[in-house]
């Protein structure tokens, strides 16, 4: 198959996984590849972080685990893009209709949009209900201590986690699906998986992941670069433009060298305060988020995706005309 007909495939299948992800949504848990992914991970990693603590500046003691989280990263990212490459190959040797159907059903698990905004919504009604209800809804989505969390503080998190997330869970395995196909979308979200499960230094499950989880975040944070960046812009275009050097400032204020990037788009797109407690602020001179603000971020989100969407189709109808 030459680039012509590969790439009208790629924007094909990527515009069908989508309307696949808004029809039926995500599929059984037994059944979800990165489910699988994250099974590889838990099992994994209590031989790759330490069962003590390991200041961040001890190489010499930290250097077995960060050894350790390297091979095994490198070992998962390696079965899961021979896997898809495998899968990819065999989908190509058959018709393009079929190929195409095929090729986009595995590829809608590797991302979830509309779960994404299903979860934001549910934090904002429970939010409706009660504080306690916001907070302990709100901690299915993100892992910082959402006891102490005022209303508003509550729903600047869902609204940086919709931001953030439309990065990792939508745009950058879309993104990485474009250029290498289902493997590069499959190593993305294997990659972004263990950053979550692996990246933050501390204690979790009785281990300590200062050192065994750098591997899995730097590469996430390379993995992530160029599409966090594309997020933004794609925020900003939806949102009807917004200043470049405000958006560079604004963005640099969080410790992700990523993460600020949509964020910080979406807090100036709707004139709000985002931020994280004793970590950072983003776009300080706006308002504190509201009900109305939520709703007004997801149809803003909806209208990113929608845009990359035609964006993506336009290139492929001039590249189709132009073959």
């Amino acid at each position: 198959m030459d680039a012509g007909p590969w790439w009208l495939m790629v924007t094909a299948a990527a515009l069908l996984a989508l309307a696949v992800d808004r029809v039926l949504g995500e599929p059984p848990a037994r059944l979800h590849p990165v489910v699988a992914m994250g099974h590889f991970l838990a099992w994994s990693g209590r031989w790759v972080a330490a069962d003590k603590a390991i200041a961040p500046g001890d190489w010499h003691q930290g250097r077995g685990a960060f050894a350790r989280g390297a091979l095994a990263w490198t070992l998962g990212a390696l079965l899961v893009s021979a896997l898809y490459a495998a899968l990819q190959s065999l989908l190509l040797a058959l018709s393009p209709w079929l190929a195409l159907a095929l090729l986009a059903l595995l590829l809608k698990p590797l991302f979830a949009w509309r779960m994404l905004q299903t979860e934001v919504q549910a934090v904002e009604t429970a939010l409706q209900q009660s504080l306690a209800a916001g907070r302990e809804r709100l901690s299915w989505l993100v892992s910082r201590d959402v006891t102490q969390l005022s209303a508003e503080q509550v729903r600047e998190s869902a609204l940086e986690t919709l931001a953030e997330n439309l990065n990792d869970s939508v745009i950058a395995p879309l993104f990485w699906f474009a250029l290498l196909g289902l493997p590069g979308a499959a190593l993305y979200r294997f990659a972004n998986t263990a950053d979550a499960m692996w990246g933050y230094p501390g204690w979790r499950g009785g281990r300590h992941w200062q050192w065994g989880g750098k591997w899995a975040a730097r590469a996430d944070d390379l993995l992530s670069w160029i599409p966090a960046r594309i997020t933004a812009a794609l925020i900003a275009l939806a949102a009807g433009g917004l200043s470049p050097v405000r958006l560079w400032r604004e963005s640099g204020r969080t410790p992700s060298p990523n993460g600020g990037w949509p964020m910080a788009a979406l807090a100036l797109a709707l004139d709000v305060r985002l931020g994280k407690p004793g970590s950072y602020v983003l776009h300080a001179a706006g308002d504190a988020p509201e009900a109305r603000h939520t709703a007004q971020a997801l149809r803003l989100t909806r209208r990113a995706v929608h845009l990359l969407g035609g964006l993506a189709a336009l290139a492929a109808i001039h590249g189709y005309a132009n073959a």
